[in-house]
């Protein structure tokens, strides 16, 4: 087994080489003058299990012809089997045709990524679940509500007092798979989106008042759908208000709009490689993830069962 990594997070990458106990793969993965890719394995791979490590956040479409580029360089390298580890999977919210004469860019990356030579998928809290039927190869979907629950537990002494808040309906089950760990009532923040990047907040559905509300998602990108739900939340007589998302894409002007908010803290995972920015911000925390995608890709190249992590 070797792991490999990009330049979207490395960081990441050297904490699950460490977890795994093995030293990050060496490869070469540079530029041209006219920012062409250039890859080169500085290694032998012949007949390795090899695992690429590269998440395609911004920016999302360099990161993406790296992973590319890095698997057909593998592939061409005869390795045994090449699985692309990708904790956050860009291009997820283009899942499906939104409307007329548009494309469905989650089913075109997952061909584009198979066709590079990746023999497996792992990727973490994919935004619509059906994106893995959109492979012709195995993906295991990992979730990062262990992490998040343990997070949760560790924090608040009176856990009786946590409510699990959906920020929209279509968030629902991954809210209540949380809610189920915590032993936690559910509630939800109904929402009319007008136009993408906007939305304004409806009511809520569930009694909050004085509640500890945890907000959960997968992604918060602008950040103004986390903002609403919590300025609600706090007017419907809720306690206090944390959110905990998996991917901090934190787009534009995301994390002042998060510091400036009503938020007591915004925790997200490392999937996407932390900005000085969001480093620097008072209310945001970053958990790590590195050692549940580390026992994951050891249990893949052990052939164990990756879905009894989550028992």
């Amino acid at each position: 087994m070797k792991l490999f990594a990009g330049n979207s997070n490395r960081v990441l990458a050297e904490a699950v080489a460490r977890y795994l106990n093995i030293p990050l793969g060496k490869a070469t993965v540079k530029r041209f003058a006219d920012q062409e890719i250039f890859v080169e394995i500085q290694e032998n791979v012949r007949g390795e299990d090899v695992f690429i490590l590269q998440s395609t956040s911004f920016p999302t479409n360099d990161h993406l012809m790296e992973l590319l580029i890095m698997a057909d360089a593998f592939m061409r390298s005869s390795a045994r089997r090449i699985t692309a580890v990708i904790p956050y999977f860009g291009y997820a919210r283009q899942d499906r045709r939104s409307a007329g004469r548009t494309p469905i860019s989650a089913k075109l990356v997952a061909n584009m990524i198979t066709r590079a030579g990746c023999y497996r998928v792992l990727t973490l809290d994919l935004h619509a679940g059906q994106i893995q039927g959109f492979f012709d190869t195995p993906v295991d979907n990992l979730f990062s509500v262990p992490v998040m629950a343990r997070d949760v537990k560790a924090k608040y002494k009176q856990i009786n007092n946590v409510m699990v808040v959906s920020p929209d309906v279509g968030g629902v089950v991954r809210a209540r798979a949380l809610a189920k760990r915590l032993d936690a009532p559910l509630a939800i923040v109904d929402k009319r989106r007008d136009q993408p990047g906007q939305s304004e907040v409806m009511n809520i559905i569930g009694e909050v008042h004085g509640k500890d509300c945890l907000l959960f998602d997968d992604i918060v990108d602008s950040g103004g759908t986390l903002c609403n739900a919590a300025d609600a939340l706090l007017e419907a007589g809720a306690a206090s208000v944390t959110a905990y998302i998996t991917h901090g894409v934190l787009s534009g002007g995301a994390v002042a709009r998060i510091t400036g908010s009503k938020l007591q803290e915004l925790v997200i995972t490392d999937s996407i490689q932390p900005t000085q920015a969001v480093m620097d911000a008072h209310n945001i925390r970053v958990v790590s993830i590195a050692e549940l995608i580390g026992e994951a890709i050891s249990r893949t190249a052990l052939e164990e069962s990756v879905s009894s992590l989550f028992d």
